[in-house]
C-alpha cells in the first residue's frame, strides 16, 4: 500500500487543496513539508501527538519534513479554538519553550543532511518591515474574507484584538518564506488551520510564477488531535518530568472503549492487516487493545524500558500482575511533623492531583483510599512507621502510588 493510501485507511486526512498532486508527491517521496508547533509552553503534549505521527511516517516513505518552530507566531498567539486572547509570553520564555521543544523533537524526527531540519520563524518574522509587509502581502488578503473564517468567530462576540487577527498573515507568510528558501511544497495541520492554510497556498500562488501552482498544496490532519491529552489533571505532556511515563501510558490504556482502535489507527505504527483484525474485538479484547496503545505508545516516546515498567505497574492495578511493580514515591523525612504527613499532602506530591484544593475535594467525595481503606477526613494522616512499611494510597480506581520512607 503507498503511504497517500495508508494514511487514508488512518483515518489521518481531512481535507485536501489537490488530492492528485498531493498523491503523487507523497508517494514519490517528493514532498517537503512543514508542521508549525508555536512554543505556547515548555513541553509538546499529546495534542501535538499526531502531527508528529505524520512527520515520521511521511519521513519514512522518502519525504523532507521542517518543523517549524513559531518562536515569531508565538509573540501573536493563534486564535484558533480559543474565546479568549493568550497570554503574552516574554522574549525569554519564548526561546526556552523553543529549546524544549527541540530537545523533544530531536528524539523523534532524524534530523541531518538530506533529512529533516528545523527552523523557527522569529528569524524572519521579527525582521520585517511593517510597511513593507502591509504593501507586499497585505494587499493579498481581503478583510471580509478573513473574517468569515471560523478560526476568527469564536472570538467575535467577545472581541478579537488586531494582533491576533495579523496571526493569519503571518502563518501565510510562514508558508511564503519556506516555498521561497526551502523548497517546501506543503503544508499540514488540523481543522482548525484550514483557513490560513488556503491563505498561505493562495500567497504563493499570487506571488510566484504559475510553475509553483500545483505544488502549493495542503493536507490536513483530522481534528482528533484538538481533543487528546486532557485529563482532570490537567494536560497530558510529552516531558517525563511533566507527565511521568507511568501516567502517560495510563492516559491511554483509559481511553474509551470507542476510541481505542481509532487511536491505534491513527498513532502507533502497527501494521493495517494487524489493527483490521482488532475490528471485531469487544468486551474484554477492548481492553487487550487498551494494553496494546497505551505501550505501543509509550515506548515511542519513552522508550522500551519505560513502556514495560508502566505497563507492569498497570496489570498489578488491574490485579493481572505483579503487586511489588507498583509505582513508588519517595517521601523525604523532611516533609514529616511530629513523625506524621497528612494524605493531602502525598496527593500532591504524588501527582495524584494537581493541588491540595483538588485533593480536599476527592477526599471529601470518598474517592481516596489508604492501604484499601476509605477516608473522608481532609486532615487523615499516615505515619513514618507506615511509610516506612510502604503505604499504597489510591484516588479512583485507575490513580495509585505507593508512598515509601527515603
Amino acid at each position: 500500500m503507498k503511504i497517500y493510501d495508508e494514511l487514508v485507511a488512518r483515518g489521518l486526512i481531512a481535507q485536501v487543496t489537490d488530492e492528485n498532486e498531493i498523491k503523487e508527491l507523497v508517494n514519490e517521496g517528493k514532498a517537503t513539508f512543514y508542521i508549525g508547533f508555536d512554543p505556547t509552553a515548555d513541553s509538546l503534549h499529546v495534542g501535538h501527538f499526531m502531527a508528529l505521527c505524520l512527520m515520521k511516517r511521511l519521513q519514512m516513505a522518502g519525504n523532507r519534513p521542517i518543523v517549524l518552530i513559531g518562536g515569531g507566531t508565538g509573540y501573536i498567539g493563534d486564535p484558533s479554538g480559543r474565546s479568549d486572547m493568550r497570554s503574552m509570553l516574554t522574549p525569554e520564555t519564548i526561546q526556552h519553550n523553543c529549546d524544549c521543544f527541540k530537545k523533544q523533537m530531536e528524539k523523534f524526527i532524524e534530523f541531518g543532511e538530506g533529512k529533516a531540519i528545523m527552523v523557527n520563524n522569529a528569524d524572519w518574522l521579527l525582521k520585517l518591515n511593517y510597511i513593507e509587509l502591509l504593501r507586499d502581502v497585505g494587499a493579498c488578503f481581503s478583510v471580509n474574507r478573513m473574517l468569515t473564517a471560523e478560526c476568527y468567530k469564536q472570538r467575535m462576540e467577545k472581541g478579537l484584538s488586531f494582533l491576533e487577527f495579523n496571526y493569519m498573515i503571518m502563518q501565510s507568510y510562514d508558508f511564503y518564506h519556506l516555498f521561497k528558501e526551502y523548497g517546501c511544497n506543503m503544508q499540514f495541520g488540523g481543522d482548525d488551520q484550514w483557513s490560513n492554510m488556503l491563505y498561505g497556498t493562495e500567497l504563493i500562488r499570487k506571488k510566484l510564477s504559475k510553475d509553483a501552482y500545483a505544488m502549493t498544496i495542503t493536507l490536513l490532519l483530522n481534528s482528533e488531535g484538538k481533543k487528546m491529552g486532557k485529563t482532570a489533571n490537567g494536560a497530558v505532556w510529552l516531558d517525563p518530568n511533566k507527565t511521568p511515563p507511568y501516567d502517560f501510558y495510563q492516559y491511554w490504556r483509559n481511553v474509551g472503549d470507542k476510541d481505542v482502535l481509532k487511536c491505534i489507527r491513527m498513532l502507533t505504527f502497527l501494521p493495517l492487516e494487524e489493527i483490521d483484525k482488532m475490528d471485531k474485538w469487544e468486551g474484554a479484547q477492548l481492553n487487550d487493545a487498551k494494553e496494546i496503545l497505551a505501550y505501543e505508545l509509550t515506548k515511542l516516546i519513552h522508550g522500551e524500558e519505560e513502556a514495560a515498567k508502566a505497563q507492569a505497574a498497570s496489570r498489578a492495578l488491574f490485579g493481572t500482575g505483579d503487586s511489588s511493580l507498583t509505582p513508588s514515591v519517595e517521601v523525604d523525612a523532611s516533609m514529616l511533623v511530629n513523625g506524621v504527613i497528612d494524605v493531602n499532602s502525598l496527593l500532591v506530591l504524588g501527582k495524584m492531583v494537581p493541588s491540595k484544593s483538588e485533593g480536599r475535594r476527592a477526599i471529601e467525595q470518598g474517592g481516596v483510599t489508604v492501604d484499601g481503606v476509605k477516608i473522608s477526613d481532609v486532615r487523615a494522616t499516615v505515619t513514618e512507621a507506615q511509610l516506612k512499611e510502604g503505604v499504597l494510597i489510591k484516588r479512583g480506581k485507575k490513580s495509585f502510588n505507593k508512598f515509601i520512607l527515603a
